[in-house]
């Protein structure tokens, strides 16, 4: 049976084409053991290139950003040619994808940084933080403070990678301010303790997330860039005690930058890493008062199915839904939904983050 629902509506987020309105969320896979996009990740974007909008996994924008095995980046000649293969694949089946750019700030090890020196943070604040290493998963070292003269070089680094990402032919990016990496660890007082114009009140903490934005915009123009935001999670031990301040005047502030979409993750699903605490704590703030404060076109996400996803566009909530889970293990995810057609069985957790092909580009569309 064919279901005629909205959700399969073309809409424009910006200079964004989407066929549908369900978007593929970004997911951390871990399949570029030499952080170069290889042909098993050009078969996996290919396979779900039905999805309205690819958003690609984490994508480090430099080496000081990076903080786990086997993820790729978006910085170096041989990644633009690696994910240009990529987005080559997926536009020749009638696809859209964008790239998340990502700093993990503090979320790293020093294995992973040049000289072996420290990962950097808003503040020289430790959290109870893992990271994957070639030991397997182990504390992550302590971070240093970034300095003030230090922050506009990472400023720089987001927008070198952004276009890097319309080099290697991405539609556009997705600037990754979520789930307790470097913006994120700038927004929330839980991490962030400076005392200068980047820390203390929340128009401080949500400075860096605004250069960033206005630097990435400027770059590839504001119709090609989205955020994300986690407001109703704590990720990787980042945490506020206000969170409906920050948020509330984060969202407020990026209506103002026309973007082509914002993403808010309304809530997780259970992992060693998330924790639905904040949305339990403040129970004046959810995620239809950030809707009042955003005005552009809205994106979410949050353990969505085809119903609720449904009625979050039919409703007018929401102009699209990413999904995450289901696009692991069915490829061809739109498609039956369309034709009311069961998705696969979920992918052993075991296949998510790293591995071969097995549970990445191997589980089967209607097709076969």
């Amino acid at each position: 049976m064919t279901n005629s629902s909205s959700l399969f509506s073309s809409v424009k987020l910006g200079a964004l084409a989407m066929n549908n309105r369900l978007a593929m969320a970004p997911m951390t896979r871990a399949r570029a053991p030499d952080r170069v996009p290889n042909e098993a990740m050009v078969r996996y974007y290919a396979q779900r290139a039905g999805a309205g909008l690819i958003i690609s996994e984490a994508t480090q924008v430099s080496v000081q950003g990076t903080g786990s095995i086997a993820t790729p980046g978006i910085h170096s000649d041989a990644q633009v040619a690696g994910w240009r293969r990529v987005t080559d694949a997926v536009h020749a089946r009638g696809g859209t994808m964008i790239c998340q750019i990502w700093h993990v700030g503090r979320v790293s090890h020093a294995c992973f940084q040049a000289d072996g020196q420290p990962p950097v943070c808003s503040s020289a604040t430790a959290g109870a933080i893992n990271t994957f290493t070639a030991n397997g998963f182990e504390p992550c070292t302590p971070p240093r403070a970034l300095s003030r003269q230090e922050i506009p070089g990472v400023v720089e680094q987001y927008r070198l990678a952004a276009e890097c990402a319309l080099e290697a032919g991405f539609d556009g990016v997705q600037v990754h301010a979520a789930s307790g990496y470097l913006i994120d660890q700038f927004l929330r007082d839980g991490v962030n303790r400076r005392s200068d114009n980047y820390g203390g009140s929340v128009a401080n903490r949500a400075r860096f997330l605004l250069e960033v934005t206005d630097s990435v915009c400027g770059a590839i123009g504001a119709e090609r860039v989205s955020v994300r935001l986690s407001p109703f999670t704590e990720t990787w031990d980042c945490k506020d005690s206000d969170p409906g301040s920050i948020f509330s005047h984060a969202a407020a502030e990026l209506d103002k930058r026309d973007l082509a979409f914002l993403e808010i993750v309304e809530r997780g699903f259970d992992s060693v890493a998330v924790s639905t605490s904040t949305a339990a704590d403040t129970n004046a703030f959810c995620p239809a008062d950030l809707r009042t404060l955003y005005s552009g076109a809205l994106m979410v996400n949050g353990c969505y199915n085809q119903a609720s996803a449904s009625h979050a566009i039919d409703s007018g909530y929401a102009d699209a839904v990413s999904l995450g889970r289901p696009f692991i293990s069915t490829p061809d995810v739109v498609e039956r939904y369309r034709a009311g057609v069961a998705l696969n069985p979920e992918v052993d957790s075991v296949h998510w983050y790293g591995g071969g092909e097995q549970g990445y580009c191997d589980t089967p569309s209607m097709e076969g």
